[in-house]
């Protein structure tokens, strides 16, 4: 059986943390940023560890990134 390639999309999108914990940008930060605050802006920024309902998901889509 050939190897699993990995979800190019899913793989630009996620990160894995050193401790195996995938993390993802937020989404809101785009565009139409003039009516956002200065605070939900600098909070958008930050990064957020994927729910565990998606947890799942993307390790089927990134088999090669054991972390």
């Amino acid at each position: 059986m050939p190897k699993m390639k990995t979800h190019r999309g899913a793989a630009k999108r996620v990160k894995r943390t050193g401790t195996g914990k995938l993390v993802r940008s937020q989404q809101g930060m785009n565009h139409i940023l003039t009516k956002k605050s200065s605070k939900r802006k600098r909070q958008l920024r930050q990064r957020v560890v994927v729910s565990a309902v998606d947890q799942k998901r993307l390790e089927q889509l990134l088999p090669g990134n054991a972390g």
